[in-house]
This record gives structure tokens, sequence and C-alpha cells, in this order.
């Protein structure tokens, strides 16, 4: 399926990222040409040039101008990238289908609607070479595109893609298929037929694809009507979220305590403020004799460094306060800072990320696609011989489970 070698060669099939957002728009399939050009809007590419490249490749334009990466091809991808020739599938349900029908690696599938091949590629990837899928398509142009893809990408092997109406003419096979899954306009007119295909020996399953409730509303009578069983119904929403990160809240004793030492800054530095002005305004002398008796004693850091600085002059005085309160302010705030950081680290509580990671839901989602019915077909009972009666049962049901078993 699909190229696995590291480098791209000639005749790849791959796909061109145009853009940093993966949506269809920006991303085209291409097929490597030697000789060929692949012109956008971000300038010119020689095929030739993207030979022996890697996948996942940023290749500039020869201009210099633009660039482009070159991507190896992925079912999802090629959901993206694929030419419409119907509505399609979107991962989204492919990937439901598959996980509720229990396809997996071997698994016998029928599928009727090929389409544009969406879901086709998906499933040849699930199933493997050891599995098979039956694809089928009524409209014979859209069938002939499909089976040149299907050669193209190497999945031809175990891909039958036939030519034929499903709703009229059968599938023309008998006990195959592991599960089914209809996306037609009509699926109630093809689950007699479906019924037919799938296997007998096993539990199987089967998932119709409809957009309008009047069509799965025939479809559960249709599928009643049939004997299968679990009906059930789906429908496939996708919700974006925006992940962002924010720091995180502290707590209300961090929060108490920076309040608190700011509070402490503040009453020092009014203390200081009011011992400054009061030496401002003292006569010289009762200064200067006040100077005398207090010399030599030891003053509080504070009010030493501002006695040390005193020249008589006030504005300086004051220049040199305001720079201690933001010294002190600073030291005092770095302290708490260091303080809570080595409480953190030694608690026994590991340490909170600087931030926490967020999301929201988008306001804008993609709305309704279609409803997936599903249903299960369980294999029949085997009936007893004749004139054997059933174990352990009363006689009323075991003549309703003989009853049961023929009109399935």
């Amino acid at each position: 399926m699909w190229s696995t070698a590291r480098e791209i060669a000639a005749g790849d099939t791959v796909i061109i990222w145009l853009a940093s957002l993966f949506t269809r728009d920006l991303l085209q399939p291409l097929v490597i040409s030697p000789g060929k050009d692949f012109n956008s809007k971000y300038g010119n590419y020689r095929h030739s040039d993207f030979i022996g490249l890697p996948f996942g490749s940023k290749v500039g334009s020869r201009t210099g101008k633009g660039f482009i990466h070159i991507l190896r091809p992925t079912p999802e991808l090629w959901t993206l990238a694929l030419p419409h020739r119907t509505q399609i599938l979107y991962i989204a349900d492919i990937s439901l289908i598959i996980s509720y029908l229990d396809i997996r690696r071997g698994s016998r599938v029928i599928e009727a609607g090929t389409g544009s091949g969406s879901f086709s590629h998906s499933v040849a990837r699930t199933i493997g070479p050891t599995g098979h899928l039956w694809s089928y398509e009524f409209h014979e142009v859209r069938a002939e595109k499909a089976r040149s893809e299907f050669a193209q990408h190497g999945i031809s092997e175990f891909v039958t893609l036939t030519h034929q109406n499903v709703c009229k003419d059968g599938f023309n096979l008998t006990d195959a298929a592991d599960s089914v899954f209809l996306d037609l306009p009509a699926p109630w007119d093809a689950v007699p037929h479906a019924k037919q295909a799938m296997r007998k020996d096993r539990t199987t399953r089967i998932c119709c694809f409809s957009p309008c409730m009047e069509q799965v509303l025939r479809t559960v009578n249709a599928l009643n009507d049939a004997g299968f069983s679990d009906i059930t119904m789906y429908e496939t929403l996708v919700r974006s979220h925006d992940v962002s990160q924010v720091p995180v809240l502290q707590t209300v004793a961090e929060v108490s305590d920076r309040l608190k030492s700011a509070e402490a800054v503040r009453e020092v530095k009014r203390l200081r403020q009011i011992a400054a002005g009061q030496r401002t305004h003292e006569p010289h002398g009762e200064k200067r004799k006040r100077g005398e008796e207090t010399r030599g004693q030891e003053l509080p850091p504070p009010l030493a460094l501002a006695e040390a600085e005193d020249c008589g002059n006030g504005k300086r005085l004051r220049a040199d306060d305001e720079m201690m309160d933001d010294t002190t302010e600073g030291d005092v705030s770095r302290s708490l800072d260091e303080s809570a950081t080595t409480t953190r680290a030694g608690a026994s509580t590991p340490v909170l990320p600087a931030k926490i990671s967020v999301s929201k839901a988008m306001f804008e989602v993609r709305g309704h696609t279609s409803y997936l019915t599903f249903a299960t077909l369980l294999p029949p009972m085997p009936l007893a011989p004749e004139g054997a009666p059933s174990q352990g049962l009363p006689p009323s049901l075991q003549r309703r489970n003989v009853i049961d078993v023929h009109r399935y």
C-alpha cells in the first residue's frame, strides 16, 4: 500500500502540503513523473528534484520565494487530499465504523458504495494482504476511476471492485463476509442481500450510513425483519478544543505572607521617614548634643545607615531613604521567594509547575454528517434431533425457539 521506502522514487504517489494548516484545500496528491513540473502559488518545482529526498522533506521553490512539504500518503491524508467524485466519509466516522464492525487484520469485508474510495483505503490498511475487501459501485465511471487508484496504490490484490447495483442484483456472495458496510441511498433494499453474503458460523455485524432520519427508520425496520439484533444508531460529532497554558494560582497562605511582608516594609519606611523629619527640624545645637550622647551606641541597621549618610541635607537623606526602601523591598521579596521555594522543596508534597495546561471548547464545530446504524447477526441455533426435547427449557420455550430458528 503506497511506497514504504525512505526516499521518494519515480512513480510514487506523494501528498503535497502547501501551508501550515491541515485543510483539504492545502493538501494535494501528486504522482512523481520526471520531466514534469508542479506549479502553485508557492512557486515552481520540478518533479525530478523530489526524487531521492526523504518523505517529509521541506523543499524550496526554484525562485526561493516559497516552499512545500512532501509527505508520505496515509489513509488519513488521502481522505483530506483525494479528488472528490462523491461525498466522502471522514476519519471521525471511519474510525467508529471500523471499531464497531470489529474489522481487523485478516477480516473479510463488503462495502457497497465505493464513491471516492476514502473508506476503502482505511479498510485496506486495517485488513492487510491476509484479508479481503469486496467493494461495489453502481456508477461505471466512478468504478473505473476507483479501480485505477486501487491498482496505483498497490491494494488491488486484496480489494475486488465490482460495477453492480447491489440493491437489485445482490453481492453474488454467500456466507463470505465478516462485516458489511452500506453507503447507499436506500440501504434497506440491500439488507436481505447483505444477510445472504454474511457468514453464518460466527457473529457478524453490519453498518448503514444514512444522512436522514427517515432513511434510518426504514433501515431499522428492514434489519428487524431480517432477524438482526442489537440495533444501535450513532452520530459522530467532533468538538475541537483550544489548549493554552496559564500561571498556577497562589495559595491563600502564600498571598497572606506576601501581604504581611509588604505591610512590614511600609511600616519600616514610615518610621524612618518620621525619624528623618524630626532630625531635620531639630536646632543645630540640640542635634549636635544628641549626636554626642548617642555616639558609639549601636542603632538598628536602617537608622544607623541613615545617621551615617546624614550630612544636613534633607534632600540627600530622602533620596537615600527611597533607594534603601527599594532595595529593602526587593530583598524582602527575594527572601520570600527563596523561603517559599525552600519550603516547597523540603515538603513531602511535589513542587507545583510554573504553568498548567487548560482547554476550552471552540465556538464553531462541524455539524451533522450522517447517522451510523449498527446491527448484529447472530449465528442460528442448532436444531435438536426430531423427538428429542431440549435440555433445561420448559416446553413453551422449546417450541418458541424452534419457530424462531425456522423464521430466521
